[in-house]
């Protein structure tokens, strides 16, 4: 018998769990002082994508922009809950933690340890 295979569907390779949101503030918590250029090349998206995104960031309570110099410099508040009702229970700074805690090296986790 012959297995047929599954159509594949016009987006079917495209799609991805997280929004541009949420890929620009984990770009922010991970470089506060990205510019947005930078954030931009990173995930792939515009310039004016990212500051758009920063801008309803920024309203939301998410993250606060603060000037030094020339540059711009992110604190993001990891207390403010998620915004979809079957996450608001959940900070977003749970979201942060499951991709920021990857980049810790053991030497990290050691200096944590010993502090």
């Amino acid at each position: 018998m012959k297995a047929m295979s599954q159509p594949s569907s016009p987006r079917g390779d495209q799609w991805t769990f997280l929004t541009n949101h949420a890929r620009v503030l984990i770009t922010l918590a991970r470089d506060p002082e990205a510019r947005g250029r930078d954030v931009a090349d990173a995930i792939g998206i515009t310039e004016r994508a990212v500051q758009l995104i920063v801008a309803d960031l920024e309203a939301a309570g998410y993250l606060t922009r603060t000037r030094v110099g020339r540059r711009n410099r992110y604190t993001i508040d990891p207390t403010v809950a998620l915004r979809h009702p079957s996450e608001a229970g959940h900070p977003v700074g749970d979201l942060l933690a499951t991709f920021l805690h990857r980049e810790d090296t053991p030497a990290d986790d050691r200096e944590r340890a010993a502090s």
